[in-house]
């Protein structure tokens, strides 16, 4: 197959080039009906938001280009089948779930997982057990699970029908996957990867190995995170000698939007192709040009570049910690101030996600460096030495309650410095990076409540908090 190829976007392109004439979905006729500043930001887009009308195939039941699209896919990434998603990994994770665990199976989970992993168990009432990550101090952050805890996992749940991680982890880091995925295998475990932050991971050895290549059974991407697709677009590669495909399939055609967006799924081809065409030319440009940048951040004396223990992590996740009093929100809104958007920032750290740029490519680096040296040095704080706060969570643990226990009892609101001990009838999580602190069912702790203390001093958001913004966590009565 030619991988220089993009089979739909071409044939999308080919189409809005005849001048079509519209009687059918969608509203806007090919962005006809734009006008004023919308038709100069919106209709050349439009031009390719089309339908499933004779020649542009049907993703979910896919017989001509979308199906090419999807076969040059899982060329490039050596599986047997890939899918493309319109609803983010999201409702790929929420599929291969719901392909591999049924109502009361015993799933091992990563506990820092994306809320839509939790989300996924929960659809299909299926018993959680989750597994404590490893905590790096340095970086105050929750990293991978590591193959022991798995290791011991599996002898206490041998007939678990699922394991289910995220790497790499928001922050690029990596762990043991290639031992915890024998280990898994060696019991018929299928292992499920969230690796919504990893689709360029194939790109070469400058990057740790894609979960893909270290034989994971199904593995989910955002490819809209690091590669040039849409916010939305994404990747399901299915590799499994323990799964159906056929039962990923299914559920997608349940899952997805019955009128999956073209333009989308013509910027999931193009990312494709991007990455298809990725050389070791474009590799050493793009290892200099990220080298030059961290070298250039590490001379602003107020803050630090983090380097991966090691030196193993996804090298476009650059990670700073300030050296000063201000917290990772507070430096947030200094580079804000400076038109420079972090991808997201936690009490101590800020997150940039370099571009998977090629050689020739320019992008303002400089520019960028100069802006962060102003913002900083116009800031006002003081040199300290932070101390981070601490993660002591159980390494192995379940619910207290189960789906069916919890839906019989009454709730109740309380402050939060009353609620350890009690069960937690609340999903709590700060977003981004969208990963729950604080689980229904779950006994609460006194170092979670510790966690989201210093979370909510430090100004960080969080997504359905309910009563959280004025001290309250909510409860179940027992």
């Amino acid at each position: 197959m030619n991988q220089n190829r993009m089979p739909l976007f071409e044939k999308l392109k080919r189409h809005a080039e005849q001048n079509p004439v519209s009687f059918h979905v969608p509203g806007h006729k090919y962005g006809k009906l734009m006008t004023g500043d919308t038709e100069s930001y919106y209709k050349e887009l439009l031009r390719i938001d089309a339908t499933e009308i004779s020649g542009l195939d049907d993703l979910h039941s896919p017989e001509g280009v979308i199906k090419d699209a999807e076969g040059l896919l899982a060329q490039l990434y050596g599986v047997k089948k890939s899918f493309f998603l319109v609803n983010g990994s999201t409702v790929g994770n929420l599929a291969m779930i719901m392909a591999a665990v049924k109502e009361n199976d015993i799933v091992l989970v990563q506990r820092n997982c994306h809320k839509s992993i939790l989300n996924g168990i929960q659809l299909v009432k299926a018993n959680p057990v989750f597994l404590g990550p490893v905590f790096d101090e340095d970086w105050g952050v929750a990293g991978g699970v590591s193959a022991s805890i798995v290791k011991q996992a599996i002898e206490i749940y041998p007939h678990a029908k699922a394991l289910i991680l995220t790497y790499p982890n928001y922050y690029g880091m990596v762990n043991e996957l290639e031992e915890i995925i024998k280990v898994a295998h060696g019991h018929r475990i299928p292992v499920l990867i969230d690796e919504a932050h990893g689709a360029h991971l194939i790109g070469g050895e400058y990057f740790p190995p894609s979960a893909i290549q270290l034989k994971a059974d199904i593995v989910v991407q955002s490819a809209h995170k690091t590669l040039p697709a849409m916010t939305m677009g994404a990747y399901l590669h299915f590799n499994s000698e323990l799964l159906s495909a056929e039962h990923v399939s299914s559920f997608l055609q349940i899952l997805q939007s019955s009128s999956p967006s073209y333009p989308i799924m013509a910027s999931l081809d193009i990312a494709r192709n991007y990455l298809a065409t990725f050389t070791d030319k474009d590799v050493e440009s793009l290892k200099q040009k990220v080298t030059e940048f961290r070298n250039e951040l590490q001379q602003i004396k107020e803050i630090k570049v983090l380097t991966y223990k090691g030196g193993i992590g996804d090298p476009l996740k650059v990670t700073i910690q300030s050296n000063t009093s201000l917290s990772g929100f507070d430096l947030q809104k200094i580079f804000e101030n400076k038109g420079i958007y972090p991808e997201m920032a936690d009490p101590y750290n800020v997150v940039l996600v370099f571009p998977l740029l090629k050689y020739g490519m320019e992008y303002p680096l400089r520019d960028i460096i100069t802006r962060l040296q102003s913002a900083l040095e116009s800031a006002s704080y003081t040199k300290v030495v932070k101390e981070k706060a601490s993660y002591n969570i159980p390494h192995i643990s379940k619910l207290a309650l189960n789906a069916d226990e919890q839906a019989r009892l009454e709730k109740m609101n309380i402050p939060v410095e009353e609620a350890i001990g009690r069960i937690s009838a609340q999903l709590i999580i700060p977003y981004p990076p969208g990963i729950p602190l604080l689980f229904p069912g779950e006994i609460i702790r006194a170092d979670t409540i510790e966690h989201i203390e210093l979370l909510r001093a430090s100004g960080a958001r969080f997504q359905a908090n309910g009563d959280l913004i004025d001290g309250k966590l909510t409860i179940y009565i027992t």
